[in-house]
């Protein structure tokens, strides 16, 4: 048998989302309980178009309360099956790391880029197709380290960054109007 040449196999594009703040209502405070899981207005609708337009669909959240015993693992899933029912089942892959500095150190939470990278290998994924869209500056150097573009919604951050767009909505509409009219 003649080995694959990888550079010929056709490589993916993916949209990877932070959660708390572009998927769902931030709160101030560590998001772990279902019914204070709140998905914003427009998500569902977003990620349908992303689907439909061939992006893979990636979550990638730091979960910080988990080291800090706050809550569990389980507690996280239960709102990502929450987000994915809201969803219709659109998001390819939910990624979160349960680490916080000040317990244990992980190249997984983000600004570091290794959910990124780990979707990238999984899905076949090339970064200069993708997108980050994140709420924080530390999503768009997670997205940077990886290659991947970034896209920073709401007002929370005070960095100077562009594009900055209001919510996922908006980030959706810049998404597929740069791939049809690109720049």
């Amino acid at each position: 048998m003649k080995p694959v040449d990888l550079a010929s196999v056709p490589r993916n594009k993916a949209v990877f989302l932070d959660r708390d703040g572009v998927l769902n209502e931030e709160i101030g405070t560590y998001v772990w309980e279902p019914d204070k899981f709140v998905v914003l207005p427009g998500v569902p609708e977003s990620l349908a178009r992303l689907k439909q337009a061939g992006y893979t669909l990636v979550v990638v959240t730091n979960q910080a309360g988990i080291a800090k015993g706050l809550y569990s693992a389980a507690e996280v899933q239960a709102c990502h099956e929450k987000l994915q029912c809201a969803c219709g089942g659109v998001i390819d892959a939910l990624y979160f790391a349960s680490s916080h500095p000040s317990v244990t150190e992980s190249l997984s939470r983000k600004p570091d880029s290794l959910m990124l990278e780990k979707a990238i290998a999984r899905f076949n994924l090339d970064p200069a197709q993708c997108w980050m869209i994140g709420d924080r500056h530390r999503d768009i150097q997670a997205g940077a380290k990886a290659g991947v573009r970034g896209i920073l919604v709401g007002h929370s951050e005070t960095v100077e960054y562009q594009p900055r767009v209001a919510d996922l909505p908006a980030a959706t509409e810049l998404i597929l109007g740069t791939v049809l009219n690109p720049a």
